[in-house]
């Protein structure tokens, strides 16, 4: 199969749009976020459409929030 065959891109665009669908049928809803100002771990609730805060903080993001000061 050459690269400039027409055939090749359709292929391409076919895996990638596949890929693509796989990662967004597999991805859960219930796994937490980053709140980017404060650090905290939330969830998003998907009947109200809110936050919901775990009073928990990523240290990585905390290490880096330091860094910019």
């Amino acid at each position: 199969m050459d690269i400039s065959s027409r055939t090749f891109p359709l292929i391409l665009i076919f895996v990638l749009v596949g890929i693509l669908l796989l990662q967004f049928v597999t991805s859960d809803k219930n796994t937490p976020m980053i709140d980017s100002e404060t650090c905290e771990l939330y969830l998003q609730d998907s009947q109200i459409n809110a936050k919901k805060y775990l009073n928990e903080f990523n240290s990585k993001c905390l290490d880096f929030k330091n860094l910019n000061k």
